[in-house]
């Protein structure tokens, strides 16, 4: 299993509001962090710097190349993203399908999988976890607290791989913030946008809470009907 020290590493790729949120955590937790985005990393360098003081901006090649890569770019970009330079990285999934900035995507609002789902086939061989983006960029920036604070968040997790979801674990804790495995990548569907969950900012037990409704849920029912029965 992870542990912290088997952690140095932090690879961000997008380098707006969430992923320089992500990158000043993994700077407070003593984690190497590189950021890339489209644009060059001479055009990103200094906001990054200023951001998150310590962070290097890199290009995306060098940034996937890091023990942990999260992805905090909008959803409708994912095609984008270079299965190549991610061949093999374990990719936390932070993104977001939202239809006001990508557009009305059918394929992204398929009841029938969830968009990590859709981005794991995509990255074929690239491990998968879905984590970090149904809290807000608020708490991201000012709600970190260390294990053992009563006011500390959780924050999901959903994966395929036990091993790296325990990984993905090791991470959010050193982010400050509490795991709570929420099981396969196909129940990323329960922390999605349109979730109770998403944007509540709940501590680990009510997190939990949370999940379990959620087949009770408008949304869950929805997805329920369309995988083809009870999914409890």
């Amino acid at each position: 299993m992870t542990s912290t020290t088997d952690l140095t590493t932090l690879g961000v790729i997008g380098a707006g509001r969430i992923g320089r949120a992500i990158a000043v955590l993994g700077r407070a937790a003593g984690l190497e962090v590189r950021v890339a985005a489209s644009r060059p990393p001479e055009q990103i360098r200094a906001e990054v710097e200023a951001a998150a003081p310590g962070a290097r901006a890199v290009s995306v090649e060098e940034a996937a190349r890091a023990d942990i890569v999260v992805l905090a770019i909008p959803m409708g970009r994912y095609r984008q993203l270079p299965v190549d330079a991610l061949q093999g990285a374990l990719v936390v999934d932070a993104m977001n399908y939202w239809w006001e900035l990508d557009g009305a995507r059918p394929d992204l609002d398929d009841p029938t999988t969830s968009t990590s789902e859709i981005l794991q086939a995509h990255l074929a061989g690239s491990r998968v976890v879905k984590a970090l983006g149904h809290v807000s960029g608020y708490a991201l920036e000012e709600l970190a607290r260390p294990a053992g604070d009563p006011d500390r968040l959780g924050m999901a997790i959903a994966g395929d791989d036990a091993d790296d979801v325990a990984a993905v674990g090791v991470l959010i804790d050193a982010l400050g913030f509490e795991p709570v495995p929420a099981g396969p990548l196909a129940e990323g569907v329960r922390f999605e946008p349109g979730t109770e969950l998403f944007g509540a900012d709940a501590g680990a037990e009510e997190a939990r809470e949370m999940l379990a409704r959620f087949w009770n849920s408008q949304r869950g029912r929805v997805v329920a009907r369309a995988r083809g029965g009870d999914q409890k």
